[in-house]
């Protein structure tokens, strides 16, 4: 497919902003009363906008309860609607979304949602880059392209399992796995479920926090060295499958270049 106009993909990118702009900026009266979540968060609307601290995501938190109470709907829609955008448009900090998942919607609500909005978002990233985005990456990233193709090509008949290593243990990250898929060649069905089925412990961690916003102090124990240690663990268990489908394909390549020796041998005598 040939690259299409950047011009687009900047009217794509400009329309999806402005709807979240205008949803953020419009949200519905609440007469709800609730307890404060911290001292910046406040009754009075405010503009929304994504967080980069624990106190910004306690307030935001905080406010979208409020409303959430009376307006579970339109809480819903903005946070699919903010979710998708950061996924699709291969923005980092999901991390503080999954928590503000767990803390508004519970953690199996929060759960599900946030598997479900990754992969759905993560494949409209895939669907923009494979349309856009391949000169771009190519240019902007030529060294670390070069190695993951490498590696995708290495395990290219184990490769979904060798996606969900990537996805449960993020060496590389997410965001630029969802840029550069469409370019390697990689399955559109590899790529969704290597997705739902790979972020599912972190999106677990995340959310499970956001269940316990208001008594955490710092987002840094988040992922301590045991969790990133179970992690790791989970990623390696990923790579079996892959290791002895490699094996068996070796395998079959030396029973079979072994008979045609042999046959070849019976025919010169």
């Amino acid at each position: 497919m040939s690259a299409k106009s950047p011009v687009s993909l900047l009217l794509i990118f400009g329309s999806a902003t402005l709807y979240l702009y205008v949803l953020s900026r419009n949200l519905p009266d609440a007469t709800y009363k609730r307890e404060p979540l911290s001292e910046e968060d406040s009754q009075e609307q405010r503009l929304l906008t994504f967080p980069s601290d624990l106190e910004e995501l306690r307030a935001i938190a905080g406010l979208l309860y409020s409303y959430k109470a009376e307006h579970t709907g339109y809480v819903l829609l903005l946070f699919c609607s903010a979710y998708l955008y950061k996924q699709t448009f291969a923005i980092p900090g999901s991390s503080f979304l999954n928590i503000l998942a767990g803390a508004l919607f519970g953690p199996w609500l929060g759960l599900a949602l946030c598997c479900v909005l990754t992969a759905i978002g993560a494949t409209f990233c895939f669907l923009l880059s494979r349309a856009y985005g391949k000169q771009i990456v190519v240019r902007r990233f030529p060294e670390r392209l070069a190695i993951l193709q490498e590696k995708v090509q290495e395990n290219r008949n184990s490769l979904f399992f060798f996606l969900l290593f990537l996805r449960f243990f993020p060496m590389t990250p997410n965001w630029f796995l969802n840029i550069t898929s469409p370019i390697l060649n990689v399955p559109l069905t590899h790529f969704f479920f290597s997705i739902v089925v790979g972020l599912l412990p972190y999106n677990f961690i995340c959310v499970q926090t956001g269940c316990i916003l208001s008594e955490i102090s710092s987002l840094d124990n988040l992922f301590s060295w045991s969790i990133l240690v179970k992690l790791l663990a989970i990623a390696m268990v990923a790579l079996v499958p892959g290791a002895v489908i490699k094996h068996c394909s070796h395998h079959q390549l030396g029973e079979k270049v072994k008979n045609g020796h042999v046959d070849n041998g019976r025919k010169m005598r």
